[in-house]
């Protein structure tokens, strides 16, 4: 039985990165082994096993053959015959592809070590093109490591897409990508990848332009995305992609105060704060005053969030306690915010 850390943590280590979470792959290991050594089994599709000290996961060496469409149309074989060439070849990309023995030892035997100084994204096997998902991986890792996609990789997600095989993601997996690539350094490039392997066209049709400057939380990015989208638009893609609730109210927030964001007058601020509900949720406003001042530079920004904290400074206990009726306190309210924002 040998043990090897694979993957991610061999790749950012080699990169000089922080490493985070830890893989291992086991060769030479039966289930009833990995059980009598403490192993905790916790793998529903193949055998994957918690270390009883660290609680890292630790895998027996498989392979996978495909058996049906979509992500989860695999049949897994895993056995102690299984050797860890064979493990590795069924991985993605060549620099995913890479082991560390105990001793220290790397065993790359599809060039992953140079692809990473080489800066490229290169698949390991024609078997790339068995799990649709994998185009959105590298997708996401071109926006991480503002890597290049090789010629051969490309063209093999261009006839994925073109056979139909990218038809059958999941609303689930493809968001658990996406949101992934949008939240990395070159967020952008993911979308330049997308588009050259033709994906793009197929899941997000209503994104045309794509901002070079994606910046801020997730929830801003993807306001900044969706910001030349109607409501409807906006609100068909989030159902599409599965949106997170507050993704999508944040885009949504943003589409009906865009308009509004050029009204400078007191009046016309107190109506954006209005319709962005920003007095009760200032933080998701925050969000979108800095998606808003990325999609367009002639938003004011700092006079605005001035309005907003002048007119937040208003004490409406104060007005309602010196009116003699309920019904008058809104109009009351708005008029001393009114004035507030005026003198701001």
């Amino acid at each position: 039985m040998k043990i090897y850390t694979v993957g991610g943590a061999v790749r950012d280590e080699l990169l000089g990165l922080p490493v985070g979470e830890r893989d291992y792959v086991v060769v030479g290991a039966t289930p009833d082994e990995m059980v009598k050594r403490g192993f905790k089994p916790v793998g529903k599709d193949f055998p994957v096993f918690l270390h009883p000290g660290t609680h890292e996961e630790y895998a027996l060496a498989r392979t996978e053959r495909k058996s049906g469409r979509g992500y989860k149309g695999f049949t897994v074989y895993a056995a102690p015959e299984v050797t860890l060439e064979e493990d590795l070849k069924r991985r993605d990309l060549t620099i995913n592809a890479i082991a560390k023995a105990e001793d220290g030892t790397l065993i790359d035997p599809f060039g992953g070590k140079k692809d990473l100084v080489s800066k490229i994204l290169r698949h390991v096997s024609e078997a790339f093109a068995e799990d649709p998902v994998r185009i959105l991986r590298v997708a996401r890792f071109a926006a991480r490591f503002g890597f290049e996609v090789a010629a051969e990789t490309m063209q093999l997600m261009k006839k994925m897409v073109d056979s139909g095989e990218a038809d059958y993601l999941v609303p689930e997996r493809v968001w658990q990508e996406f949101v992934k690539g949008l939240a990395e350094p070159h967020a952008e490039l993911m979308f330049d990848v997308l588009r050259h392997s033709g994906l793009m066209q197929k899941l997000f049709p209503e994104l045309k332009a794509i901002p070079k400057n994606l910046s801020g939380s997730v929830a801003a990015r993807f306001a900044l995305l969706t910001w030349p989208l109607d409501e409807p638009q906006v609100n068909a893609l989030c159902e599409r992609l599965r949106a997170p609730n507050e993704v999508r109210e944040l885009a949504v927030a943003a589409c009906r105060s865009k308009k509004k964001l050029g009204n400078p007058t007191p009046e016309g601020l107190l109506d954006l704060f209005k319709t962005a509900d920003a007095f009760r949720r200032p933080e998701r406003f925050a969000e979108l005053l800095e998606a808003a001042r990325l999609a367009d530079p002639g938003v004011d920004a700092p006079r605005i969030e001035r309005a907003l904290r002048a007119a937040a400074s208003v004490d409406a206990g104060a007005i309602a306690a010196r009116v003699g009726t309920s019904a008058e306190i809104p109009r009351l309210l708005d008029e001393a915010r009114v004035k507030a924002i005026a003198r701001s």
